[in-house]
């Protein structure tokens, strides 16, 4: 049985401070290693459950976080953007289910971080007219290959808003929101025996697992920050712009909604 793990750091168990997602700070240091324990523990708790193989992709900011000298060796390991499919790189059909470790809630949402795929470009992110996360819109991508996402870490916010979209997959809640930078976190010994404990239960019942479907027609809506940022989307010839802030697309698949979610991404860049 293989599994996909999907490793962000804004969800991770004493992680609350931009700091700790920003390279270059002694912060970052520490919330890099405690993101690839807590990844170890998914693993551990994956194979304890009867998976034969386990592929991680480090989904946080330029992907190139996780430890790979302290990785558990029977893992392999996708490091490194641009990739085509950024925060689910190398998930296939072949996969019975989807990680998501240290993930968060969506932007303007409660919750430690928040934010969805690009903090500083977008504000809301609608597909089919549901707003979605980082969490919703790739877990949609996986479901329409027919993947389920078995598994969600990060704080509870994050539970509160995918619990609907995942009804069937476990949630290793390892803090509590009491803000955008503040939260109760358990201690990170805690929180790794608590993924451990999950993983090995959601591969486990993964056979029962329903994938996340949105059936096309799609329609993609994505509001940006400042109307700047929507005036540079707009140049798009596939882009109709809805309001100063607005455009929205008619993409073919759930894996060209996050295409485009990426490109646009990458588009801001030229306005930061």
């Amino acid at each position: 049985m293989k599994i996909y793990i999907s490793a962000d750091i804004e969800g991770v168990a004493g992680v609350v401070s931009p700091q700790h997602g920003t390279m270059g700070n002694a912060e970052y240091e520490r919330a890099r290693r405690l993101m690839t324990q807590e990844v170890n523990a998914a693993i551990d708790g994956a194979f304890a459950g009867g998976a034969t193989e386990v592929l991680v992709n480090d989904s946080h900011g330029d992907m190139r976080n996780l430890l790979p000298e302290e990785l558990d060796r029977r893992a392999e390991a996708i490091l490194g953007k641009p990739k085509p499919l950024n925060m689910f790189e190398g998930l296939t059909r072949e996969h019975a289910g989807v990680f998501c470790t240290g993930y968060h809630a969506r932007a303007r949402a409660p919750g430690v971080l928040a934010h969805t795929v690009n903090g500083f470009a977008f504000g809301r992110i609608r597909l089919n007219g549901l707003e979605l996360g980082e969490a919703g819109l790739y877990g949609a991508y996986a479901g329409s290959l027919g993947v389920p996402v078995l598994l969600l870490t990060g704080d509870d916010c994050l539970r509160e808003e995918t619990k609907e979209l995942f009804p069937d997959a476990a949630f290793a809640v390892v803090k509590r929101s009491l803000g955008q930078r503040a939260a109760r976190s358990l201690a990170p010994e805690r929180a790794r025996a608590l993924i451990r404990e999950k993983a090995a239960e959601a591969v486990r019942t993964a056979a029962a697992a329903r994938p996340f479907v949105l059936d096309g027609p799609y329609r993609l809506e994505v509001e940006f920050n400042t109307p700047a940022l929507c005036d540079l989307a707009a140049v798009i010839p596939a882009a109709t712009r809805l309001d100063a802030v607005t455009v929205a697309f008619a993409p073919e698949s759930a894996e060209h909604a996050v295409r485009w979610v990426n490109t646009l991404s990458a588009l801001s860049s030229f306005l930061r």
